[in-house]
């Protein structure tokens, strides 16, 4: 098993696929974009597979696949077909902004994909457009209908809670649980990279900072109620909506950080793995899988420099990549 210092078995690994995106939302791509990588320097659809195929060996369950925008990568249901049919893999989902999903939800789950988790911080389509520069709102929704359609479940909508962007609508897209079998998720805003000016009449990301505890106060007239079972093996703390079918959740990465739970790795698209998200500290895999050297001891590397929680109470925040370039 890949078992941490601090005791935490790793069964979680997230893949960024691609570090390209058909949207730049404020929060997570900067205003002036990123440097690319170049084809040559991406990780292969048969490199993905057989890290998988390792991390699986030795307690890996379940994998999600992300961005960039994952579906910008060519023919992604055939990355899905190739983890789909590894011994030990139980459970492969996607996080996606939704904008190519009507065309590929029924590919994907025909491949094997089992869940989906889309981003979705606003229910107009006018805001929906300036967060994400430039993205369409109607488009989203289609794509979420079609996964609901394709057997894509469960659907997680991810709202990014932002004061003085979209927090008046957090009513709004919790009683979206109402109505759908969907599990709408907020989640603090985290500082990766996003320091610099939104846009102008929007907040930068600390004065954009809301806080769980808050958001849980402006949904108190839902009468959310603690549920058993979660769905999936995320850091989300689920809660019922009375008189609806779905779920909300809250993830608090900042107010109330859930490391102590931690069992993930991160593998970035461009061959490094990533012990956690609010640290730069990375092993680079990919000269090792082109030289076709074992990968196992850089798997057990990484999870052995897993630090035991992040250290933003110290200021120590990540400055080399954005979430764009990490896969959240």
């Amino acid at each position: 098993m890949l078992m941490d210092s601090w005791g935490r078995q790793i069964t979680y690994l997230r893949i960024s696929v691609t570090d390209r995106c058909n949207l730049r939302c404020v929060y997570c791509m900067p205003p002036e974009g990123i440097q690319l990588q170049n084809h040559e320097t991406i990780l292969r659809y048969e490199e993905i597979a057989s890290v998988v195929r390792v991390a699986a060996e030795h307690g890996v369950t379940e994998v999600r696949l992300t961005g960039g925008e994952p579906l910008t990568r060519p023919n992604l249901p055939a990355l899905v077909g190739m983890l789909s049919v590894i011994q030990g893999i139980r459970d492969i989902s996607l996080t996606t902004n939704g904008l190519l999903l009507e065309r590929y939800a029924l590919p994907l789950a025909e491949a094997g994909l089992k869940r989906i988790n889309v981003s979705l911080d606003t229910l107009r389509p006018e805001r929906f457009a300036r967060i994400t520069r430039g993205g369409s709102f109607e488009t989203v929704w289609r794509g979420i209908l079609a996964a609901e359609k394709a057997g894509l479940a469960p659907i997680k909508i991810n709202v990014v809670a932002m004061r003085g962007v979209n927090d008046d609508e957090l009513l709004d897209l919790a009683r979206l649980a109402l109505d759908h079998p969907w599990q709408v998720r907020f989640i603090e805003v985290m500082p990766v990279r996003n320091e610099a000016s939104w846009g102008e009449n929007l907040p930068n990301s600390e004065e954009a900072f809301l806080p769980i505890a808050e958001i849980k106060e402006r949904l108190a007239s839902l009468d959310l109620q603690p549920a058993t079972g979660k769905t999936g093996s995320g850091p989300a703390r689920e809660y019922f909506l009375a008189g609806g079918p779905g779920r909300i959740g809250f993830i608090s990465p900042i107010s109330d950080h859930f490391c102590g739970e931690c069992n993930r790795l991160r593998l970035t698209a461009d061959g490094h793995l990533r012990p956690c998200l609010l640290s730069d500290l990375e092993i680079p895999i990919l000269p090792a899988l082109r030289r076709g050297e074992p990968v196992l001891p850089l798997l057990q590397q990484a999870v052995a420099l897993k630090p035991e929680s992040h250290e933003l109470v110290q200021n120590h925040r990540p400055v080399t990549r954005c979430m764009l370039q990490i896969g959240g």
